[in-house]
């Protein structure tokens, strides 16, 4: 290994503490007494952050020699990524263009937007060096922050329902800065999983799968308890699915560790626009089980035939986990909203152009800047890890000498 990795590796704690010196002193200027009020989503909080930090941690962990990184690097850019995204909310306040809120809420709200950085981080896993990590979570942070507030402010989108374009943002930012990064060897076996791998994997998705029906009401004012139910019948039915079609399409007929992976999870996806507003169970469950279909059929045509032909390795296939169901979900909130406001609102064009404005603005950031961001991270300056060290957690953390099984 040669001497300018050993040497960016000493730089990288400097490069933290600067950050973390930074983000101290911005809050000595920015915070406020939001702390003293009491907050309503106490106990929501807890289930996403328990999603975010174990969910999605342990989602990342099916590359059989990558589990160090997946769950240390996602906790180091969350509780960076958090603490940047509260400060742009004291700097919102501090220009009068945002309501002041208390902590807890601020705090729920970052590690909800925390869940497009890790997906983002899931398109580039491990290519990425703690330093492309770090600057892409600061970057995608603060543009996510600020295509929300554009939503909000110019094209009028509830603030719960700007949230949920999380998703959508995440997957199409993390393949556009992914297209910027070299693809690895086709025979890489570092690049694969094992049992053991998969079964932490699956640990992830089920602390997801839980806690999901909180993620997407946590937001909700009114009719939580509705975005609760609808929710857990569109995951429970994407992940019937999900066993269904990985029985149909598998050649022995025996079940796939990665569809179950990515397709259960499909339908909380789907369903996020619309969880407080769809008023029967079964329309939820429709969702569900079209979000399950997308994604396995999204994880045999997009890895054999698109991804391919744009030359974007999207390592742990947030494009039909995560991308698709979002579209799926945004498509079927325009739906749900002209069948239910058919008769009654006026201006019923005007604001169907809303829905889809909000949705081309976000996607269209995510495209855009995720670019950017790609071409950014692959300058020399930042030493983007050689193809031969990707998936490899020994190029970044301390292991026993010839350690067995690794």
């Amino acid at each position: 290994m040669s001497s300018n990795y050993r040497n960016f590796r000493n730089n990288v704690p400097w490069l933290i503490l600067f950050l973390e010196a930074v983000f101290i002193v911005l809050f000595y200027f920015l915070s406020s007494d939001g702390s003293a009020r009491q907050s309503s989503i106490d106990p929501a909080f807890q289930d996403v952050n328990h999603m975010v930090i174990f969910g999605l941690g342990f989602f990342l962990t099916f590359l059989k020699r990558y589990g160090f990184s997946s769950t240390g690097f996602n906790l180091l850019i969350i509780a960076l990524g958090v603490q940047c995204f509260v400060l742009m909310e004291g700097l919102l306040v501090f220009l009068h263009q945002n309501e002041d809120e208390d902590s807890l809420t601020r705090i729920t709200k970052a590690t909800m937007s925390m869940t497009a950085v890790v997906i983002s981080a899931g398109a580039v896993l491990g290519k990425a060096n703690p330093v492309q990590l770090i600057l892409m979570t600061v970057v995608e942070i603060i543009v996510f922050r600020l295509s929300r507030w554009m939503n909000t402010r110019f094209l009028k989108v509830p603030d719960g329902i700007g949230m949920m374009h999380v998703h959508l943002f995440g997957a199409y930012f993390g393949l556009a800065v992914s297209s910027r990064f070299s693809e690895p060897s086709p025979k890489s076996e570092k690049n694969a999983s094992t049992p053991k791998s998969d079964l932490l994997s699956m640990l992830g998705t089920l602390f997801l799968w839980v806690f999901w029906p909180s993620f997407n009401s946590v937001l909700v004012v009114d009719e939580r308890s509705k975005a609760i139910c609808n929710t857990y019948f569109a995951l429970a039915v994407s992940a019937v699915t999900a066993f269904v079609l990985s029985a149909l399409t598998t050649k022995d007929g025996k079940f796939r560790m990665a569809h179950i992976h990515s397709a259960v999870l499909a339908g909380g996806v789907a369903v996020g626009y619309t969880a407080s507003t769809i008023k029967y169970p079964w329309i939820a469950m429709i969702l569900g089980l079209l979000a399950a279909v997308i994604a396995i059929l999204g994880y045999y045509c997009i890895q054999r035939c698109f991804s391919p032909a744009l030359k974007i390795h999207d390592t742990s296939g947030v494009h039909f986990t995560f991308g698709l169901p979002a579209v799926l979900g945004a498509l079927a909130q325009v739906v749900l909203f002209v069948i239910n406001n058919w008769s009654t609102l006026p201006n019923l064009g005007y604001a169907v152009t809303i829905c889809i404005g909000a949705f081309c603005l976000t996607i269209s950031a995510a495209l855009i800047m995720g670019w950017i961001t790609g071409f950014i991270l692959n300058l020399k300056l930042f030493k983007t890890t050689p193809v031969s060290k990707y998936f490899d957690d020994q190029f970044y953390w301390e292991f026993p000498r010839l350690a067995v099984g690794f």
